[in-house]
Order: C-alpha cells, then sequence, then structure tokens
C-alpha cells in the first residue's frame, strides 16, 4: 500500500506540471496554476502516511538532527510522507515560478525546461529562475529609467 502512495503522490500533481510545461499559453492553465487547492490531494496521501508514523515525525520535527530523520525516513511511511511533502511543495513552488514568468513575459521555451528541472531538482530549478527573475525585473527597470517623464499639466500643480 505505501509504494502505491508513493507512486500515487507524483502522479496526482503530474498533470498540473504538464499543463505548465505543455500548455502554457491555454486560458485555463494560468487559472488552474493560481489555486493552491491543486495540492490538496496530494497532502491528502501525505496524511494517510503520516498519520500511522506520526510519533516518529513529530519526534524529527520537534528536535530535528540528522539520526531522528534518518530514522523517520527508514520506515516506508515516513520516506512516503516526506516524498509527498516535497511533491506538494514543490508544485506550489513550480506554480508561482509559472505564474511569476507570466507576469514578466518569460518565454515558454524558457519555462518550459526550467519548469522540468524544478519537478525533478527543485533547488536547482528554483536557484536558475530567482536568476533569471532578478535579471528580467532589473531590466525592467532600466527601460523604464529611460522613458521620458511625462510632460506636466496644470492639474499636476497642487493648487492650480
Amino acid at each position: 500500500m505505501t509504494g502505491a502512495l508513493f507512486e500515487i503522490a507524483f502522479l496526482l500533481a503530474a498533470p498540473f506540471w504538464l499543463l505548465m510545461i505543455l500548455a502554457p499559453r491555454w486560458q485555463s492553465t494560468a487559472r488552474i496554476a493560481a489555486s493552491p487547492l491543486t495540492v490538496l490531494p496530494v497532502l491528502a496521501v501525505y496524511l494517510v502516511m503520516a498519520v500511522p508514523v506520526f510519533p516518529e515525525l513529530w519526534t524529527a520535527v520537534r528536535s530535528p538532527d540528522l539520526d531522528t530523520f534518518r530514522d523517520l525516513t527508514a520506515l516506508a511511511n515516513g520516506a512516503g510522507a516526506v516524498w509527498a511533502q516535497v511533491i506538494a511543495w514543490d508544485l506550489l513552488l513550480g506554480q508561482w515560478m509559472y505564474l511569476e514568468g507570466r507576469r514578466l513575459a518569460l518565454s515558454p521555451l524558457v519555462m518550459g525546461p526550467l519548469l522540468v528541472l524544478t519537478v525533478l531538482l527543485s533547488p536547482f530549478g528554483l536557484l536558475i529562475f530567482l536568476a533569471l527573475r532578478a535579471a528580467r525585473i532589473r531590466a525592467g527597470r532600466r527601460s523604464r529609467a529611460d522613458e521620458p517623464l511625462p510632460a506636466a499639466t496644470a492639474s499636476d500643480v497642487p493648487g492650480v
């Protein structure tokens, strides 16, 4: 049962990742990605796996150290619960990246591979995305600074 739940955790998140990667301009993709509810099925899997090992889970988070965490992940449900948690947070992170990428007008040809990297190795994907985001924001500020200021009108002057 635990092995199946381990697999199901990713399968529940995969459709949302596929939408963001393969159908980034489809109108419904942005609406779906804007919802935090997409992670609820994955969190349900997390709860099913976490509840049986809650004492070990609580010990691992109450006073975290490597041995306690190793003990938790040595349990099938403990490892499965950690995996489902990672899947849920990665999905939320991917959704934020997708929406930020759209807001900043990053090309889907850039965002698609970046989201694939994030699915596989989220810290690497996030670091690259944050660098791209910072560069895009900096470039936007520079281009706005180069624009001429609009001419003032009499209504812009206080008391006139």
